[in-house]
């Protein structure tokens, strides 16, 4: 991969995280409510929708920006030898790659920012403060383990879907397609991939909100699923399964769309 389309990725990367990320921000602070352990209500309803936005807005751009230059360029070593029928598993591998990157970025910003969202009334800067008192560097990084969990299974899932459908509608129409149908496959992938993947990211929630020393903070994904289906079945598992439906297809769209855009742009 050329330093230019290294440049182009990372630009365009971190260009469609900040967009998408701000825009949905509202529909995210709705999910996290749901699935937290108080309750909906409780966690501050409809209250400080915004709550923990600086979180967001600092840690948009690096995070989405290192997971595509590492998708980018892990795609690229290994399309070098693939052929056409191991090229989904490429993307897989690609997408892998860049989710364990991009969480050394986007844990301790998705920490700050579930607890500011649970905690209305308590401000961004002081949860951070109170964070790193109370629990130190190791508390940001709290759910490191459960979010690769979560992101692997949904871009093993996301990115494969976007790619296909978009070579399968660039194939059906004679040529490569534009931004705003690769935002569309992107919509497809990305809702499909989210509701999949739900209680993997119900437990990550309860893992970053529980209280420190608990159980559930330990971090042990499967004793977290193990504690949400016994006392809150099925539904516990899907908590927020629409927002986050939705906050991702509208993402996808935004997101994917953005990025090609951009990337195409800047090449």
């Amino acid at each position: 991969m050329e330093p230019r389309e290294s440049w182009a990725a990372l630009a365009a990367g971190g260009i469609a995280g900040v967009f998408v990320d701000l825009i949905l921000f509202p529909l995210d602070t709705v999910k996290t409510r749901l699935q937290s352990p108080q309750g909906f209500r409780k966690a501050g309803g409809f209250r400080g929708i915004y709550a923990g936005v600086p979180s967001t807005a600092v840690g948009s751009f690096p995070n989405a920006a290192a997971f595509f230059i590492t998708y980018e360029n892990v795609k690229s070593v290994l399309h070098r030898d693939s052929t056409s029928y191991l090229t989904p598993v490429t993307h897989m591998v690609a997408a892998s790659f860049g989710e364990v990157v991009a969480c050394l970025i986007r844990v301790p910003s998705e920490v700050v920012k579930q607890r500011a969202q649970v905690s209305p009334s308590a401000g961004t800067f002081r949860i951070l403060s109170h964070t790193l008192y109370h629990e130190g560097i190791q508390g940001l990084y709290r759910g490191y383990k459960s979010t690769v969990l979560r992101e692997i299974p949904f871009s093993l899932v996301q990115f494969p879907l976007w790619e296909f459908l978009k070579d399968l509608w660039s194939w059906k129409q004679g040529h490569v397609v534009d931004s705003w149908q690769s935002a569309v496959c992107g919509a497809f992938a990305g809702g499909f991939a989210a509701a999949v993947t739900t209680p993997l990211d119900v437990a990550k929630t309860r893992i970053m909100l529980a209280k420190a020393g608990s159980t559930t903070a330990s971090g042990n994904v499967l004793a977290a699923l193990g504690g949400i289906w016994r006392t809150q079945g099925l539904p516990g598992l899907f908590a927020g399964v629409v927002p986050r439906m939705a906050a991702i297809s509208l993402g996808g769209f935004i997101f994917l769309g953005t990025y090609e855009k951009t990337r195409q742009l800047l090449l």
